[in-house]
């Protein structure tokens, strides 16, 4: 027995022994298409950047066999690729975008943050290494730093790798596949809803695959059912028509300031909890999914003590329910001078600008209606423009109001056939539990292709926590771009039953 015992002990260890090199290997050869992706600067706000991604996209699909087309909308074209497709097959879409946040290369710690530069960490500090140091034993704790690499370019490559290794082990892939990338994720995808409409037929598919963000903290598999929407107001308040000498108008002209921090302060209470009437109506949540969002191994002291905070807002009882209600957030303000510019005036006007992140059961212009009920029930008079001087002398408060578009928020069913799949799936692949989060932060325009092509969605996010994405050092863990092939793999190579 211990004969036969002892070769097939050995079969195993080479076979998951070239598995390893395998997997090793193609990380490398990603890695390098990465850095080759990542040098074409990709800034939403700029077309011909869009363009020249546009191109090396087209380049790269067509490479693996894709057929591939570059679908025209109303503000950057989408990217759309798909493989040969089988009536018997279901279908998977693929979402990701290549456009990018903007960059301000004096705040990086590289010279070009459009050219990716490889780094370790010795005594907490970043060790910039040599790609000649990159063998193809790669060490999976080395990082890439460059914009894009985790937000959203690193993906893209990481699922073009995939199709390569799928290719060279033959495995017939059961589902049909279709990739959608987006050119302008970063500046909110506003044409994409109508895009989705005329682009319908082209885009009708079983399930919908989002692969953006980040993996839970605990680094342990992840899948998220849902993302938090968005929308935004910017309030404006009026003091004096011009800056005035504070020591002969303090007193005696209105301070905007003061008013709008009073109009602010009077939203929420002292936990955070938003007062305006009806603003968390519709929500709730039964015991099943209670004990999914405590299931996520979150550890609220380690959460606080990244935030440099004592106490959490009191919204929800713990992170994750706190997710499944609208925010109201100040983003930012504004009044007169500070620091060094600092002047002895009553400022001529305050400003604010707020973001809500939506849940499925809040409508974004419902709550914006609330808001602008509210600041009116304070008595101001809410316009959409700059008060001209017959209305400021007729009305004592007055608040200008501008509104933001409103991205929706989406989330599919927790028991869903499919989520069950991924679930069973990536806990085969990893051999560790999988963390389902019900609903993420964050907002992905993913919503148009639900509620046009009536398909689930789900978001399954590859890249570090820590990656810095939309700021200066955005980087990629090496060992997660090993992390996202797998993923890619074991999605595409196995049968749904």
């Amino acid at each position: 027995m211990k004969k036969l015992i002892a070769p097939l002990f050995l079969l195993i260890f080479w076979s998951n022994n070239a598995q390893d090199l395998e997997l090793k290997s193609q990380v490398r050869h990603t890695i390098d298409e990465l850095r080759e992706f990542v040098a074409i600067p990709n800034d939403a706000l700029d077309h011909s950047d869009i363009n020249r991604n546009l191109s090396w996209l087209t380049k790269k699909f067509n490479e693996r066999g894709f057929n591939s087309s570059v679908l025209p909308t109303e503000g950057e074209s989408l990217f759309f690729a798909a493989l040969p497709m089988e009536d018997t097959k279901p279908t998977i879409l693929f979402y990701m975008h290549f456009d990018g946040q903007s960059v301000d290369p004096s705040k990086w710690d590289q010279p070009d943050p459009y050219k990716v530069v490889l780094k370790t960490k010795d005594n907490d500090e970043w060790k910039t290494l040599s790609f000649d140091d990159l063998k193809e034993d790669v060490n999976y704790d080395w990082r890439l730093f460059g914009r894009s690499t985790s937000d959203d370019k690193g993906p893209i490559v990481m699922f073009l790798n995939t199709i390569d290794l799928l290719k060279k082990n033959n495995v017939n892939i059961p589902f049909n596949i279709k990739v959608i990338l987006d050119g302008e994720e970063e500046k909110s995808s506003a044409p994409l809803p109508k895009a989705v409409k005329e682009y319908r037929e082209l885009l009708e598919a079983d399930y919908l695959v989002i692969s953006d963000g980040p993996v839970h903290s605990s680094g342990k598999p992840t899948i998220a059912y849902g993302t938090r929407g968005i929308t935004t107001l910017t309030l404006t308040t009026y003091g004096p028509i011009m800056p005035q000498h504070s020591g002969h108008y303090g007193n005696y002209a209105p301070n905007p300031g003061f008013q709008l921090a009073q109009v602010l302060a009077s939203m929420k209470d002292p936990d955070g909890r938003v007062l305006i009437d009806g603003y968390y109506d519709g929500i709730s949540i039964d015991e099943s999914t209670m004990n999914i969002l405590q299931s996520v191994p979150d550890v609220a002291k380690t959460i606080n003590t990244h935030l440099a905070i004592k106490q959490p807002e009191k919204v929800g009882a713990f992170y994750q329910e706190s997710m499944q209600y609208p925010s109201l957030n100040i983003r930012g303000l504004s009044s007169g001078w500070v620091g060094e510019k600092a002047r002895t005036i009553v400022p001529a006007s305050a400003t604010a600008e707020i973001d809500i992140r939506l849940v499925p059961e809040s409508d974004g212009d419902r709550l914006k209606n609330l808001v602008k009920k509210h600041i009116e029930n304070q008595g101001y008079i809410v316009m959409t423009e700059v008060p001209d001087m017959n209305q400021r002398m007729k009305h004592e408060k007055i608040i200008t109001i501008t509104e933001g578009s409103v991205t929706d928020a989406f989330r599919t069913d927790l028991d869903n056939p499919f989520g069950n799949f991924l679930v069973g799936t990536f806990k085969k692949t990893f051999s560790e539990d999988v963390v389902q989060i019900r609903i993420m932060g964050g907002t992905v325009p993913i919503a148009p292709f639900i509620n046009e092509l009536k398909i689930p969605a789900f978001l399954v996010p590859l890249v570090n926590p820590d990656n810095n994405q939309h700021s200066p050092n955005e980087n990629l863990k090496i060992g997660q771009i090993a992390y996202g092939i797998q993923v890619f793999y074991a999605i595409m190579s196995t049968k749904m039953e």
